[in-house]
C-alpha cells in the first residue's frame, strides 16, 4: 500500500520496534494527526481469543467519559409509549414495521446505532442480513435491546461505544478526536481497556492482549505495551 508524503514523514517519528507507555503513545498519536480535518483516534486490540468458539467471544459496550467527539444518530424500533420515550430522549429516528422496507429496499442507513425494545426484535430480525454485516444489529450484550430506551439513547449520545471481536480476533474502536486533550484521550483509553480486560473470557488460555495500537485516521500506528495495561 502506497502512502502519501505526510504519512511517510509522520511515520519517521514512530519507532516501530518500541512498545510505548500509554501516555507516551497518546502524546505521539496526537502529534501524528496532521490532516486538515479533526482525525479520529482509534484503538486496535489484537487478542489471543479464538472467536470461532462461543466461550471466547467478546462483545460489550462502555461509556467513554469524554464521548467520541462524534455526533451519533440513533434509530429506535419501538411502539406507543416507548416510541414517545425514545423521541423525548433525543433519538433522531423512531418507528416500527414501516421502517423495514425503507431499510431493506431503499438501503436507508442515515444512522449510527440501532436500539430496539425486546418486543420489536421479531420485526428487526427480518433485517438481520442487512444490519448484521454493518454491525448495526441490536444486541442485549451491548445494551441496545432494552425496555429502558431513555437510558440507552442517552448513554449512546453521551459517548457509549460498542466493542466486539472481528473475524481476525481484533477489536477496533474510536476513543476520541485529535482535538481532544491528552488527558481526555487517556481517560477514554483507560476506561475502554478496563472494560475489555474485565471482559476476558474465562475459557481463554495464554496471553489475552497480544498487541494494542493507537492510530489517527490518516496516520501511522503507535504500539502500546500491553503488559502495562492488563
Amino acid at each position: 500500500m502506497k502512502h502519501g508524503k505526510k504519512y511517510v514523514e509522520a511515520a519517521k517519528a514512530v519507532d516501530r520496534s518500541v512498545q510505548y507507555d500509554p501516555a507516551e503513545a497518546i502524546s505521539l498519536v496526537k502529534k501524528l494527526s496532521t490532516a486538515k480535518f479533526d482525525e479520529t483516534i482509534e484503538v486496535h486490540i489484537k487478542t489471543g481469543c479464538d472467536g470461532r468458539h462461543a466461550d471466547q467471544q467478546i462483545r460489550g459496550a462502555v461509556v467513554l467519559p469524554h464521548g467520541t467527539g462524534k455526533q451519533v444518530r440513533v434509530l429506535v424500533f419501538a411502539r406507543g409509549a416507548k416510541a414517545d420515550e425514545a423521541v423525548a430522549a433525543g433519538a433522531e429516528f423512531v418507528g416500527a414495521e414501516e421502517l423495514v422496507p425503507k431499510i431493506q429496499n431503499e438501503g436507508w442507513f442515515d444512522y449510527d446505532v440501532v436500539v430496539a425494545t425486546p418486543d420489536m426484535m421479531g420485526v428487526v430480525g427480518r433485517l438481520g442480513r442487512v444490519l448484521g454485516p454493518k454491525g448495526l444489529m441490536p444486541n442485549p450484550k451491548a445494551g441496545t435491546v432494552t425496555m429502558d430506551v431513555t437510558k440507552a439513547v442517552k448513554e449512546i449520545k453521551a459517548g457509549k461505544i460498542e466493542y466486539r471481536l472481528d473475524k481476525t480476533n481484533i477489536i477496533h474502536v474510536p476513543i476520541g478526536k485529535a482535538s481532544f486533550t491528552e488527558e481526555q484521550l487517556s481517560d477514554n483509553f483507560q476506561t475502554l481497556i478496563g472494560a475489555i480486560v474485565k471482559a476476558k473470557p474465562a475459557a481463554l488460555k495464554g496471553q489475552y492482549l497480544r498487541s494494542v495500537t493507537l492510530a489517527p485516521t490518516m496516520g501511522p500506528g503507535v504500539k502500546v505495551n500491553p503488559l502495562k495495561l492488563a
